[in-house]
């Protein structure tokens, strides 16, 4: 069973009051530079692990990653959102059709619901700051939010169980079930395929 309902609640801490997310268009790559470049930010991977390489590139240093990030964008293909607190850029949501990543995992999809049309979760990143306080709950939301907006049918995730010997960039399983998402089954040892079936628009 799959489910399509979504729970924003802030769980635990103050409410991320004033927070605003926005999709990265070119004009807000300096945006998402400052905070991966800034203090604890993910400048050694640019978030490419799950990214499919530039043709002809063998091993990729961090600018090489940065650039072929970047590629990503000018081609017109969706990489992510950023979290605003006070203006200032403080969170990330790696969140794009699931066609723009490496193949995560070989289920298939449910009955009914486009390959084509499914868009996918793979990484977090927050200022330490807003951790603990619910941050990854609102991006989920946010990036769910997009994902509809483009016309999505599922998104997918793939976390791992809190108590994995992994790293928890992807999510942990329990925060994407609180918002909704039913476990489809496993990608590899540890990723789980959490996914959320998005109601069909309708016109009025």
């Amino acid at each position: 069973r799959y489910n399509s309902r979504m729970d924003t609640r802030p769980l635990g801490g103050a409410a991320l009051d004033g927070m605003e997310f926005r999709e990265v268009a070119p004009e807000r790559w300096g945006d998402l530079e400052a905070l991966f470049e800034g203090r604890g930010g993910p400048k050694y991977c640019w978030c490419m692990v799950w990214r499919p390489k530039p043709k002809g590139a063998g091993r990729m240093d961090n600018e090489s990653k940065k650039r072929a990030l970047r590629g990503f964008l000018d081609a017109g293909t969706p990489i992510g959102l950023l979290g605003y607190q006070d203006g200032e850029p403080a969170a990330w949501c790696s969140i794009a059709p699931r066609d723009a990543y490496r193949r995560m995992s070989r289920l298939p999809d449910p009955d009914g619901v486009d390959s084509a049309s499914v868009w996918a979760i793979v990484c977090f990143f927050a200022v330490r700051r807003l951790r603990g306080r619910g941050i990854t709950r609102r991006l989920i939301a946010a990036a769910v939010s997009l994902a509809k907006s483009k016309g999505a049918a599922m998104v997918e995730a793939y976390p791992v169980d809190p108590d994995a010997p992994s790293y928890k960039f992807m999510g942990t399983v329990p925060t994407f079930q609180s918002m909704g998402f039913a476990d489809a089954g496993m990608a590899g040892k540890r990723r789980h395929v959490m996914r959320l079936v998005l109601p069909l628009a309708t016109n009025h």
